[in-house]
């Protein structure tokens, strides 16, 4: 499909990064392959240039029946950016009603089999028309979702009009994105969307759990009952292990001498999965990878901490809020959404808390692949406690959505439901839910619930899950200690801001605590992380996440400047203490 080249509308970007001027000269960008867990060959990105409207006072895009006419609209918006942005060339706040349109071909070869519709994340409420008529609708802000299109299609040009409504009132999971977060909103289509073709029966999805104790990888594919499939793990192009099951059915793939993930050594398995009907006809074939990894709390040495493959790795990590001035939610390619993770490793890091939001697939495909851990927060409720019979159950349903979204990924190795109080309610049985949902990984069920924000009253400590966790800025005299069931987490520290005159936000900016020099706040950590070195020693510490990877807007106390070009420390010195550290907690495996 040929894209014009079309002029932005926005602005001068405020504080470019190095990708800002690709992207506005690129006609299709975010082109790569989103999904690379369930891979197929045969596809084609929408992104790029759709036509829009958009605006408080434009057409009601809540719950529509009927596309909006876009006969005199005049603006372009590019996707996969969020109207707030100067990448998507709108660059206003708050739209709350938003319409986009554009058109299709579907290429010949494709004619004859069914046509899947993606979209990786679109905030908050969006319903899709293909020709004029009414396809379905989507409620959630950072989950995917998918529509088959193929019976509303006609011969040649098809239209796609997409309608959202985003009221960012704090009354769906939004986490900074919302009312009580204090950075620009992101609203509408904010990660790819793109169409793919299938057969009448093709796997829907996959579900991978690795099994150590067993040697094997659990597998389970959501297809037809009447077909069966077939999986394939490749180690380096040569083949390892073959099994065969039916479709919804569990089976195993038993992987003899398993080469296990870690951060380290971040070996992933490559796996095929060949789907046949029941005349033995070939109807899919997909490719996936997974790493064989097991996370869970034990005792070393008589104190309960997290273990990583049946060892004690000291889990010392950033936290990530994932925002750029000019994509805000939406990384402006996929190289920069990767340099962050690249910047997090070089620094001697082994953990990601990925704070308030999720990323698109391609991000934990590249933690997978790079050797992160992560911590994936639930982003927040605002309030919680206005109309809770739909808000509440709003929550635990994009809740559920998120784990099933990333389950696949070996990265992830503890989900986070509350942070700090903010929006948490029936704590102690979310974090329990979420425990039984999937137990193959470790829970925080309220980081950080010794802070509190004035508003309401404080849940605190739910006393369950498998962390006791304190956050405290800026040094951490008296972190938590572990208890009989549980590790001691210091959820977030640090927080030491350093200005940087030319690479800033143009707000007022503002940390927790401030240093003169990249000289003096190098010292301040490489002193902070002395003294997580005796806690971790003689007080049971397991996990330790300094904010923050990044400046963002108006907070100063990243590694990296908001712009992503300039280091604010002496990276190699951070490296050096953050090996120390890790070293030092290897020896009490011993």
């Amino acid at each position: 499909m040929m894209h014009s080249i079309i002029a932005l509308q926005a602005q001068e970007a405020k504080l470019p990064t190095p990708w800002t001027d690709n992207v506005l000269n690129d006609s299709l960008p975010l082109a790569e392959y989103p999904r690379p867990q369930l891979v197929r060959e045969d596809w084609l990105s929408l992104n790029g240039w759709w036509d829009y409207i958009g605006g408080k006072d434009k057409g009601d895009a809540s719950a529509p029946n009927q596309p909006l006419s876009f006969e005199h609209a005049v603006e372009k918006i590019k996707v996969p950016y969020c109207p707030e942005s100067i990448l998507s060339g709108i660059n206003r706040n708050q739209e709350i009603n938003m319409w986009y349109k554009r058109e299709f071909t579907v290429p010949k070869h494709w004619e004859k089999k069914r046509l899947l519709l993606h979209f990786e994340a679109v905030d908050h409420d969006a319903t899709v028309f293909i020709n004029g008529k009414k396809v379905g609708h989507h409620a959630g802000g950072y989950d995917h979702f998918t529509f088959d299109i193929s019976d509303y299609l006609q011969s040649g040009k098809n239209v796609i009009v997409v309608a959202v409504r985003d009221l960012n009132d704090g009354q769906t999971p939004s986490g900074k994105n919302g009312p009580r977060g204090d950075y620009t909103f992101t609203s509408g289509i904010w990660q790819s969307v793109w169409l793919e073709p299938v057969q009448e029966t093709y796997i829907k999805s996959v579900r991978l759990l690795p099994d150590l104790k067993e040697h094997c990888l659990h597998i389970m594919v959501d297809a037809d009952p009447n077909t069966t499939v077939m999986a394939t793990a490749f180690q380096q192009q040569k083949q390892v292990a073959e099994a065969q099951s039916s479709g919804k059915k569990n089976f195993r793939l038993t992987i003899d001498h398993p080469q296990y993930w870690t951060p380290d050594t971040p070996f992933l398995y490559d796996l095929k999965l060949t789907l046949r009907d029941a005349s033995g006809k070939i109807t899919d074939e997909v490719s996936s990878y997974f790493g064989m990894r097991d996370i869970r709390l034990g005792k070393v040495k008589g104190v309960v901490r997290p273990l990583l493959n049946g060892k004690f790795v000291m889990q010392l990590g950033l936290l990530d809020q994932g925002y750029w001035p000019d994509g805000i939610l939406t990384a402006p390619t996929d190289e920069a959404l990767k340099s962050d993770i690249l910047f997090t490793k070089k620094a001697g890091f082994n953990l990601i808390r990925k704070h308030m939001k999720t990323e698109p697939r391609r991000f934990y495909y590249w933690a997978d692949k790079i050797g992160l851990m992560v911590w994936q927060d639930m982003p927040a409720i605002w309030y919680q406690d206005k109309d809770t019979t739909v808000n509440r159950q709003r929550f635990r349903r994009e809740l559920k959505s998120m784990i099933d979204e990333h389950y696949n990924a070996p990265s992830i190795v503890a989900w986070v439901p509350f942070n700090e109080n903010w929006g948490a309610f029936d704590v102690r049985n979310i974090t329990d839910w979420v425990k039984q949902y999937d137990p193959s990984r470790l829970v925080n069920g309220n980081s950080g619930f010794n802070n509190n924000p004035s508003y309401q009253k404080a849940y605190g400590d739910p006393g369950n899950g498998d962390f006791v966790d304190t956050h405290l800025y800026a040094r951490p005299y008296k972190p938590a200690i572990p208890d009989s069931n549980r590790a001691a987490s210091l959820g977030e520290f640090g927080g030491i801001g350093l200005f940087v005159p030319n690479h800033m936000w143009p707000v007022f900016n503002d940390a927790y605590d401030y240093a003169a020099t990249p000289a003096a706040l190098t010292d301040q950590y490489v002193l902070l992380l002395s003294q997580l070195d005796q806690f971790m020693r003689y007080r049971g510490l397991s996990v330790a996440i300094y904010t923050q990877t990044t400046d963002v807007e108006h907070e100063i106390n990243g590694l990296l400047s908001y712009d992503r070009k300039v280091e604010k420390m002496d990276i190699p010195r951070v490296k050096a203490i953050n090996t120390l550290l890790l070293q030092n907690a290897q020896k009490l495996n011993q």
